[in-house]
C-alpha cells in the first residue's frame, strides 16, 4: 500500500493502537530483572553525578527527570533504567561490552542507539542551525532520515528521546535562560510532530508551547496576557456550565463525567493564524472535555449537546467513525449557549481519552486490552504492531515533504521523491532510489539475495518481479537455493533493476561467469597439453611459476584469451638439448624453391647465414616492415616473431641461445607477398556492424581471410568483440584502415593484435 497523506488512515490506527505489544515486550523481553531501575541508577550516579550536558544541566538531574517523564506516561520500569545507561555511555570506553556484561545485550543495544541518535542529531544542529531556521528542507530531510533509520533498529528509541527533549526545554523555561534557537525549531517541527504522529499528545502540547516560548517570546507572553485577563470570570462560567453538563447528562441516564480543557498556546496561535481570525474569535478558548462509558454513549451524549445548545455550522468532526492517521479518536464539535458564546465540546471514552493523552505510551498501562485494541483495531502480531508504527513514520516523513517542497521548489525538489522506504519482514527500514523493483531491494539486502532471486511478495500479495516499490510496503523476496541473476534484469527496457549498485552486482556476476569460462577453456588446454607431452604429474602451480604467473588461474585465463601460445608452454616443458652436429644439420635444410625458383618464401633474411628454413610465428602475424627476431626450433627452421611478441619474450627468456637476429628481405624478394595480420575490434553491438566493417577491408582491397566474433551484454546494451584476419602487403598501410574501422558507426576501438 502506498503511503500518503491520506492512505494511511487505517495504517495509523492500527500503529498506535497495537504498538504497546511491540514496545512493551520489546523493553520487558529479557529485561525482567529485579530492581534494574535501582541497578541502573546506582551503576550511573558515579559516571555521570559531576558531568554537565551541552544546555549546562546536570547529567544525573537530567536523566532522573526523564525517568520521572516516562513513568508519567507509563513506561516500564526497563526503559527507564536503560535512561541511566544511555547517558554513562559517553563516559565509557566499551559501553557495549560493560553494558552487556552488567545488564544484558538488549539494554546495550537501546543505550548505544539512543547515544548515536543523539550525536547524529547534535551534530545537524551544529552544521546547520541557521539552515534548519529557515525552513531548509535539506536539513530537515536528513534529520529525519536518520530518525527513521534509528527507530527501526528500536522503537524504545522513540519515547528515550521525546522524555529528553521535553526536560530539556523544561530546563531552560525552570532557568529562566533562552533555549538555542535550533533547539527550539527543531523541537517545534521535528520532535512535536513526531510526538503528534504517534499520537502522545501530552508531550506534543508541552513540547509545541515550550519551543513557540523560545522561538517568539512576544508574542507568546502576549497570548499568554490575553488568557490570563478575565481568567476568573470565564473561569467561573466554564466550571459552572461544567457542573450543569454534567448533571444533565447523568440525570439522561448517560454515563459522562465532563472535565474542563487545557489551553495550549500554540495551538491557539495557529488557528489564529490560520484562519486570521481575532483571540475572541477563537472557539477552544472556552472548551470542555466530555468521558462517556462507550462508543453509543458518546453519540448519545453528543445528541443531547445540540439539542440543548445551537451547533456551529462546519466545525463537526467525527474522528470515532474516521480516526486521524495517528490513532486518534473524538467527537469535536463547536456550540453557542444562549448569549451566544462559543464553547468546543470534545466527547470521547475513557480508553480514547488515555490514548489521546499518552498514545503509544498508553498501552503500557492498558495492556490489559489485549489483541482487540482499542476503537476495534487490533493487530494479529507484535511484528504487524511495528510494521505499522514504522509506515506511520514514513507516512510522516512523506507529509512533511510536501510543505517543504511548496516552500522552496529549488532546494526541496527531489529530497524526497528520490528515495523510498520500504520493509523488510523483520520490518528493518531498507532505503532505496525511487522506481526501484524487488531485484533492486534483494541486492541491497545482500549481493547472495539479489542473485537467488526468484520472486517477491509486496505486502502478501505475488507480483511481478520489474513492479516498482512504494514508500512503506513490505517486501519479502521469493529465493531458489542456488542460482543466478538473468541478463534480462540487465536490459534498462524490462525494468527490472533502477539502482547503480544492483546493476553492479549483476554485471560483476556475468563477468565473473565469463572468466569462469575462459579459465575452464584454458584449464582443458593446458592439461591437454600436459597428457599429450607426458608431464601430467607436474604441478600446475610450480607450472604457472615457471611462466610467471601467480597461479595456475592466471595462467589458464591467458591461455583461454589465446594470449599465451601452447607452444610457449610446449617449449618450456622440453629439457634443453645440447648443442650437436645433427641439431645444426636440422637448421642447416635449405628451403623448397617456389615456381619462381625463389627461395625465402617469406622474404625474411637470418643475418650471417643463407637459405635457412624461415617461418612467420601464427601468435604475432608478423608483416614488413615490423621489427622482427628469430627464434631457431627443432625441426622447423627459424620461427620468426614481432619483437614485441609475449610468447617470443618468453621463450627467449627460457632460450636466450635460440634467439638470432633476422630482417626482412630486400624489395624484389618480397613484391607481391602478402602477409596475415589479425585485428581485433571492439563495438557497440547492433545489427548490420559486421556489414559495415567488412565493406570497409573490401574498399580498401584487403582480403579477409577469417573472422570470429562474440557477444554479450552489458549495462551499455550489448558489446561485439571481433577478430578479423586480413591479407596485408606492408603492415604500415594498415593504420590507416584501422582509422576508417574507427569511423564505422558503434566502433570503439581497432587494432591490431
Amino acid at each position: 500500500m502506498k503511503i500518503s497523506k491520506a492512505a494511511p488512515e487505517n495504517a495509523g490506527v492500527v500503529s498506535v493502537k497495537t504498538s504497546a505489544s511491540i514496545l512493551a515486550a520489546t523493553a520487558d523481553n529479557a529485561l525482567d530483572q529485579p530492581q534494574v531501575l535501582l541497578r541502573a541508577r546506582a551503576f550511573a550516579e558515579p559516571l555521570i553525578l559531576s558531568e554537565a550536558l551541552d544546555t549546562g544541566e546536570n547529567m544525573l538531574a537530567h536523566a532522573d527527570a526523564v525517568v520521572a517523564i516516562l513513568k508519567s506516561i507509563g513506561a516500564s520500569e526497563a526503559m527507564q533504567a536503560a535512561t541511566y545507561l544511555a547517558h554513562s555511555c559517553p563516559q565509557l570506553a566499551k559501553p557495549q561490552e560493560v553494558i552487556t556484561k552488567s545488564f544484558g545485550a538488549n539494554f546495550a543495544t537501546l543505550a548505544l542507539e539512543t547515544t548515536k541518535l543523539v550525536n547524529v542529531q547534535r551534530q545537524a544542529r551544529a552544521a546547520s542551525g541557521k539552515a534548519q531556521l529557515t525552513d531548509d528542507p535539506a536539513a530537515q530531510a536528513e534529520n529525519i532520515r536518520k530518525m527513521l533509520l534509528a527507530f527501526s533498529r528500536d522503537l524504545r528509541v522513540v519515547m528515550l528521546r521525546l522524555a529528553s527533549r521535553i526536560q530539556t526545554l523544561r530546563y531552560y523555561a525552570a532557568s529562566k535562560q533562552a533555549a538555542p534557537p535550533s533547539l527550539a525549531h527543531e523541537s517545534l517541527h521535528v520532535f512535536a510532530p513526531l510526538a503528534n504522529r504517534l499520537g502522545i499528545w501530552q508531550l506534543k502540547w508541552e513540547m509545541e508551547d515550550l519551543a513557540f516560548r523560545f522561538l517568539e517570546p512576544e508574542t507568546y507572553k502576549q497570548v499568554a496576557r490575553l488568557l490570563d485577563e478575565k481568567r476568573g470570570q470565564r473561569e467561573g462560567f466554564m466550571e459552572s456550565l461544567r457542573l450543569q453538563l454534567e448533571r444533565d447528562l447523568n440525570r439522561q441516564g448517560f454515563a459522562a463525567m465532563v472535565q474542563g480543557r487545557p489551553k495550549h498556546i500554540y495551538s491557539i496561535v495557529k488557528k489564529m493564524r490560520g484562519k486570521s481570525l481575532n483571540f475572541d474569535q477563537v472557539f477552544d478558548i472556552r472548551a470542555l472535555r466530555v468521558i462517556a462509558a462507550d462508543v453509543k454513549g458518546c453519540y448519545a451524549a453528543l445528541g443531547f449537546v445540540h439539542a440543548n445548545f445551537a451547533p456551529v455550522g462546519g466545525e463537526f468532526d467525527d474522528y470515532i467513525a474516521k480516526p486521524k492517521a495517528n490513532g486518534y479518536q473524538s467527537l469535536h464539535t463547536v456550540v453557542r449557549d444562549a448569549a451566544g458564546r462559543a464553547i468546543e465540546i470534545q466527547i470521547r471514552t475513557q480508553a480514547m481519552h488515555d490514548h489521546a493523552e499518552h498514545g503509544v505510551a498508553a498501552h503500557w498501562a492498558y495492556k490489559e486490552a489485549g489483541t482487540k485494541g482499542y476503537g476495534g483495531v487490533s493487530a494479529s502480531s507484535e511484528y504487524d504492531a511495528k510494521i505499522a508504527v514504522l509506515r506511520q513514520l514514513l507516512a510522516w516523513e512523506r507529509d512533511l515533504a510536501g510543505p517543504l517542497a511548496a516552500k522552496s521548489q529549488g532546494a526541496a525538489q527531489g529530497l524526497f521523491e528520490d528515495r523510498i522506504y520500504v520493509l523488510t519482514p523483520e520490518a528493518a527500514v531498507v532505503e532505496l532510489p525511487r522506481g526501484a523493483t524487488a531485484v533492486d531491494f534483494a541486492y541491497t539486502v545482500h549481493t547472495s539475495l539479489g542473485h537467488r532471486c526468484r520472486g517477491v511478495r509486496l505486502d502478501g500479495a505475488m507480483v511481478p518481479l520489474n513492479t516498482p516499490l512504494q514508500n512503506g510496503q513490505t517486501v519479502e523476496v521469493i529465493t531458489v537455493r542456488e542460482g543466478g541473476p538473468s541478463r534480462d534484469w540487465l536490459n534498462p527496457e524490462l525494468g527490472f533493476l533502477s539502482s547503480a549498485r544492483a546493476k553492479s552486482k549483476v554485471r560483476a556476476w556475468f563477468n565473473a561467469l565469463a572468466m569462469q569460462q575462459t579459465v575452464a577453456r584454458g584449464r582443458e588446454a593446458v592439461e591437454k597439453l600436459l597428457q599429450r607431452e607426458g608431464k601430467t604429474a607436474i604441478k600446475l602451480d610450480d607450472l604457472a611459476g615457471q611462466l610467471g604467473f601467480k597461479n595456475a588461474e592466471d595462467l589458464f585465463e591467458v591461455v583461454g584469451k589465446d594470449e599465451l601460445s601452447l607452444r610457449t608452454i610446449e617449449n618450456m616443458l622440453k629439457p634443453p638439448e645440447p648443442a650437436s652436429t645433427q641439431d645444426d644439420y636440422v637448421l642447416a635444410k635449405k628451403p623448397r624453391a617456389d615456381k619462381s625458383g625463389k627461395t625465402a618464401k617469406a622474404g625474411v633474411l637470418v643475418v650471417g647465414i643463407d637459405s635457412l628454413l624461415t617461418q612467420l610465428a601464427k601468435c604475432c602475424k608478423p608483416a614488413p616492415p615490423d621489427a622482427i627476431l628469430g627464434f631457431v626450433t627443432k625441426g622447423k627452421g627459424v620461427s620468426i616473431h614481432r619483437a614485441d611478441c609475449s610468447n617470443f619474450r618468453n621463450m627467449g627468456t627460457g632460450s636466450p641461445d635460440r634467439v638470432i637476429q633476422v630482417a626482412w628481405g630486400g624489395q624484389q624478394a618480397v613484391t607481391g607477398a602478402m602477409y596475415p595480420v589479425d585485428v581485433a575490434v571492439e563495438a557497440s553491438d547492433r545489427q548490420g556492424l559486421l556489414r559495415d566493417i567488412s565493406e570497409v577491408f573490401a574498399k580498401e582491397k584487403m582480403n579477409v581471410i577469417g573472422v570470429q566474433t562474440q557477444s554479450v551484454k552489458d549495462k551499455r546494451g550489448g558489446t561485439a568483440w571481433m577478430t578479423f584476419t586480413v591479407e596485408v602487403g606492408n603492415s604500415g598501410r594498415l593504420n590507416h584502415v584501422l582509422g576508417m574501422v574507427s569511423d564505422v558507426a558503434g566502433v570503439r576501438t581497432a587494432r591490431r593484435r
